[in-house]
């Protein structure tokens, strides 16, 4: 399949990005995708393609599906992107917050964990002392 293609088949688009029909059509499910129809077959357009690449990329950053489909239709809506790209950095920093949050209760659990093993190493070793 080639990029300046100007349709595409669904299995054309699992197979480049690597996912299932299934998940092309849960996309299509959700308002993100809007194929046309040649009788039962899917035929997607460019601008398809580029909107499933800006949904699975928001998937794999994160972002709810309201925040997938809110960034995606930003784009739909103007010919100025200066307010998507606005919108688009306040959700990745609300995004980076939560991460660096969870990383520093991670880091908490972690060390409290480390401590639960020394203690346990301590009291296996008192144990094995005669």
């Amino acid at each position: 399949m080639s990029q300046t293609a100007t349709t595409f088949a669904i299995s054309d688009l699992a197979r480049e990005f690597g996912i299932t029909p299934r998940t092309i059509r849960f996309w299509e499910d959700q308002g993100i995708l809007s194929p046309e129809r040649e009788g039962s077959k899917r035929v997607f357009t460019r601008r398809d393609r580029a909107r499933l690449k800006m949904a699975l990329r928001g998937k794999r950053l994160g972002l709810s599906l309201a925040e997938i489909k809110d960034l995606i239709g930003m784009y739909a809506s103007t010919e100025d992107e200066t307010p998507q790209l606005l919108e688009c950095l306040r959700v990745m920093e609300k995004r980076r917050a939560a991460l660096e949050q969870q990383r520093e209760d991670i880091e908490a659990m972690l060390a409290e964990i480390s401590e639960f093993e020394r203690q346990c190493e301590l009291e296996v070793a008192r144990r094995n002392t005669p």
